[in-house]
């Protein structure tokens, strides 16, 4: 086995890699931690990926592959996941009577006597890159976590896991209704056809009067909790607890340079900071963006084993085993949080009843005027945090969390099961368990800036996404609506339905509406009347008309709060972007029925926006 001249630590120092005030640092985070000295200094920002490789080949060492190493399942049994990831090291097989192991640091005298005292035999070292020791571990170590990410919610709590799409009682109650209406079409179509006209039309509005009346709501309140600059003065840096960060990425190799960058103006201590970067394990692309930075990285690499579904929620779950932190969230590849976030976070905590256990930050787009849907985006987030979200807190309804932004308590996000991995937008669907709980969201006065997607079918496959995913919420949480009643009451019953389950349901209607008009601005008016009486053909036409007036309204309201002035026209486009996801919902519908499980990935860093740090807020 070859050996160092010199420890690793001391070789550092000796290259100038590293001064010998941060090794003392990273000596002691070690000792505090757990965590080997090497896996410290590459994931918080002491030493780059390259000069670390660097170092090595000066003394001797070049990195092996060791992807196709065979392994013996006996050996890999008796180490812990958790043990070998923060040491960098996995024994893999006996061979000549010696163990085979892998590591990055082969003078890591702890994973070398684990080694000897857990096989009582001599390690035999082959020196591969930390990342691939990572992607290694995870890969052949990682089944029972993986697992337990997938199946912990509905081992736990089968009622609220989507892993059903359709109950047996849903089924049943969807085919009898079909049947019924088949039936009465056949028998007596001309009243059938007016029953179910004016069902619809009359559900259309009350939908669309009921998201006026929640705007109206919010625009008297603000939902905001105020961290003032007093409060951030308070907060003293050695009393901050560790703050987990989680990166769930897929194929975002071009933003990973991009990604330190943000990650470095958090104003939080480094050594407080847990960030996850979640890789899953057949994503070449970004971990071999990780491998060849040639900067310091400031987030650790968990990668993800393979296993379906292969959706976010599963990839965080899968993050929570091996995070640290008392508090969590979770951002996105092209996120830009306000750099005092995590702060205010913290000392809203601190100020808020123990029955809050999340803190939404407000979301919006750093690149709001780049064309025209960005800027249709722009508005609708606006209206969401600005307006509804404070209507939906004002009058006690469950509040759908941001998929990104959203700071929990662990251990009140670990009690609720964490994340569905078979729900395509979890976060709305946590939202809802966390309420039929008791427990409280708040949302802090910060913003994080992501990208709004300025591409059509990139917009639609992402909206087509999320609308499936409030198919899916609502499926499950409906299953039983006496036991929801029960545990929500009658007003957060009712906002559910009206907010979760019709929010799908309009953008299915409202193209039926619009075709039902045009084929009267077409069509010989004649024969439309042997089909719907004028009074039915003026109420939906009207409900039309007047539900449009109404979301242009809406959306309009949207850009005062913020000042977004320069929007305030584009608002009048609101029946054209209703269109678009009438479109995503229609191919999230057929999704629900063929693939529910499938994760739509959205591609991020298409924006021609070169700095999108210059944020005017």
């Amino acid at each position: 086995m070859q050996t160092l001249s010199m420890s690793i630590p001391d070789m550092l120092v000796a290259d100038g890699f590293i001064s010998p005030a941060d090794q003392e640092k990273i000596h002691a985070f070690s000792e505090r931690s757990g965590m080997s000295y090497l896996k410290i200094a590459l994931n918080f920002g002491y030493i780059s990926r390259k000069n670390f490789e660097r170092s090595m080949l000066n003394a001797g060492f070049s990195f092996a592959d060791i992807r196709q190493e065979a392994f013996d399942q006996n050996i890999l049994d008796k180490v812990d996941l958790k043990f070998a990831n923060d040491q960098l090291g996995l024994p893999l097989r006996i061979e000549n009577n010696r163990v085979v192991t892998v590591m990055a640091d082969p003078g890591n005298e702890l994973f070398l006597d684990f080694v000897r005292f857990t096989f009582d035999m001599e390690p035999e070292v082959i020196v591969a890159s930390d990342l691939e020791v990572t992607w290694l571990s995870h890969k052949l170590a990682g089944e029972k976590y993986v697992k337990a990410s997938v199946f912990e919610l509905l081992k736990r709590d089968p009622k609220s896991s989507a892993s059903t799409t359709f109950t047996t009682p849903q089924l049943v109650f969807i085919f009898v209704l079909i049947g019924l209406i088949t039936i009465g079409l056949f028998l007596n179509f001309k009243n059938v056809s007016i029953g179910i006209n004016v069902a619809i039309s009359g559900f259309f509005l009350v939908a669309i009067i009921f998201k006026l009346f929640l705007a109206l709501v919010g625009s008297r309140f603000e939902l905001h909790q105020a961290v003032t600059k007093d409060d951030l003065r308070k907060v003293k840096n050695d009393e901050l607890p560790v703050y987990t960060i989680l990166l769930p990425v897929y194929k975002e190799d071009k933003l990973i340079k991009k990604l330190i960058w943000n990650l470095q103006s958090l104003d939080y201590p480094r050594q407080q900071l847990d960030i996850k970067l979640l890789i899953e394990e057949d994503d070449n692309k970004t971990l071999g963006a990780v491998k060849n930075l040639d900067f310091p990285a400031v987030f650790e690499v968990i990668v993800v084993p393979f296993h379906m579904p292969k959706t976010k929620p599963k990839a965080c779950n899968y993050g929570l085993h091996f995070s640290r932190g008392k508090y969590l969230t979770i951002y996105d590849a092209e996120d830009i949080p306000d750099t005092d976030q995590l702060k205010k976070v913290v000392a809203l905590f601190h100020k808020l009843p123990s029955h809050y256990i999340c803190i939404q930050s407000a979301l919006n787009y750093f690149n709001r005027n780049e064309n025209f849907l960005t800027r249709m985006f722009t508005l609708e987030y606006s209206y969401w945090f600005d307006y509804m979200l404070p209507g939906l807190d004002t009058l006690d309804i469950p509040i759908p969390l941001g998929g990104t932004s959203n700071h929990f308590k662990m251990d009140a996000l670990i009690e609720l099961g964490a994340w569905d991995p078979f729900n395509v937008t979890e976060d709305a669907d946590l939202g809802v368990r966390a309420y039929a709980k008791g427990y409280k969201v708040a949302i802090v006065n910060s913003t994080t800036y992501e990208e709004a997607n300025n591409n059509f079918w990139n917009w639609i496959r992402q909206r087509s996404r999320w609308i499936k995913g409030y198919m899916q919420t609502y499926l499950v949480h409906m299953r039983n609506p006496v036991a929801l009643v029960k545990k929500i009451g009658w007003k957060g019953f009712l906002g559910f339905n009206f907010f979760i389950g019709a929010t799908s349901a309009t953008f299915l209607i409202y193209p039926v509406l619009l075709l039902i008009f045009i084929c009267y601005l077409v069509f010989d008016f004649t024969t439309i009347r042997n089909l719907f009486p004028d009074w039915v053909l003026f109420i939906s036409i009207f409900n039309l008309m007047v539900g449009n007036i109404l979301m242009i309204y809406i959306n309009m309201m949207a850009v005062f709060k913020r000042r977004f002035f320069e929007l305030i026209l584009f608002a009048i486009a609101s029946p054209i972007y209703w269109l678009m996801h009438s479109t995503a919902a229609y191919m999230g519908l057929y999704q629900l029925i063929t693939n529910p499980f499938y994760w739509e990935k959205t591609n991020h860093g298409l924006s021609k926006v070169n700095n999108p740090t210059n944020v005017v807020k």
